[in-house]
């Protein structure tokens, strides 16, 4: 899976390194917590309960199953759905259930982006090193050439049966963690959590609302450096916020090149945005949408969202404007260093 940069952070609470509790009253709503590694990035997950079996319990069965879909969906794991896929050869390959429907979710939102998402760009971050860690800038030829392995269109899945060209590669990073963190959220839901935090390696899944049925408190990271640029009051909500300003690199021709890549042109995005949150009952539209409109840029983003009006987003321009939909403008405040920005709320 790829990694993805971490945005947004929790103010509410601390960090917690395993599976903790805080020991309590019986009968008493207390905070239990469990801290992990999957999907190559750290998660946190935070659950509210009054009883301690019943909170550890959904949290391990959360936590597994987002090992069982880790181990589905990595595109380096032999074993994996998706490496089967990747190395088929052209033929027909049989995925799991849980696959095919990440596929057809992923294939959907390329269809309503008309490729801004693009599912099948993994050659072309590879060639770039941000699948490896060793970055370059690729030739242009060379950019051209994989080009034409690109295109959601190409892939053919009906019902768990995938078919890719020979030289095509799927890559579901850009949908997985959204996706993931919707079957947690349905895991503790059905242990009768109602109050929970899911921090998905920056992705924010959260469960109805905190204890004391007030709102969230989310710090949602400054593209300008380090800190904070504001503070997102959200319950019963995901949020995820995508940018080049985390994950990039310098080239030798002194250019900075961010690992969020346009399909269009197979280089990193320069199209004046620097950040995109979005705001959505799933996590998996939020994950989808979150890369789709920061490739777009914030014209064909607003376009977007004026058609849809089914999520919330909030865009940061590099002259460092900010575009908001009407849903969370009342929610959103900028700290103090940076209340000088200019805001205009979309509607």
């Amino acid at each position: 899976m790829e990694i993805r940069r971490i945005c947004v952070c929790i103010l509410c609470l601390g960090a917690c390194l395993s599976l903790t509790a805080c020991l309590g009253i019986q009968g008493r709503i207390e905070e239990y917590s469990n801290s992990f590694f999957a999907m190559d990035t750290y998660m946190t997950f935070t659950v509210y309960d009054d009883s301690a079996r019943n909170a550890q319990a959904a949290l391990k069965q959360a936590a597994r199953r987002l090992g069982e879909l880790e181990e589905l969906w990595s595109v380096t794991d032999r074993n994996s759905d998706i490496y089967a896929v990747n190395h088929g050869g052209g033929q027909p390959v049989k995925v799991q259930e849980d696959t095919a429907g990440l596929l057809s979710f992923a294939l959907k939102m390329a269809k309503e982006t008309n490729g801004a998402l693009e599912p099948t760009l993994y050659p072309v971050l590879t060639a770039w090193g941000f699948t490896t860690e060793v970055n370059q800038i690729p030739p242009a030829d060379q950019i051209s050439r994989l080009l034409q392995t690109v295109g959601y269109d190409r892939v053919m899945l009906a019902e768990n049966s995938v078919t890719l060209e020979e030289g095509m590669m799927l890559d579901p990073g850009a949908v997985g963690k959204g996706y993931a963190g919707d079957e947690a959220e349905q895991i503790l839901r059905e242990f009768g959590i109602t109050s929970a935090l899911l921090d998905i390696g920056g992705n924010i899944q959260a469960v109805g609302a905190k204890p004391d049925g007030s709102d969230w408190r989310l710090g949602i990271r400054s593209p300008f450096g380090e800190g904070v640029l504001g503070v997102l009051r959200i319950s019963d909500s995901a949020v995820v916020t995508s940018g080049n300003y985390e994950r990039y690199f310098i080239g030798e021709d002194g250019v900075r090149y961010g690992h969020i890549i346009d399909p269009s042109t197979g280089y990193p995005v320069d199209n004046g945005l620097a950040s995109v949150t979005i705001v959505a009952q799933e996590g998996k539209l939020c994950d989808a949408l979150s890369t789709a409109l920061f490739v777009m840029g914030e014209e064909q983003a607003v376009g977007y969202w004026k058609l849809r009006q089914d999520f919330d987003m909030l865009l940061v321009t590099e002259s460092e404007e900010i575009y908001v939909t009407k849903g969370i403008k009342d929610r959103f405040d900028l700290r103090n260093e940076y209340k000088d920005m200019v805001v205009h709320e979309i509607s």
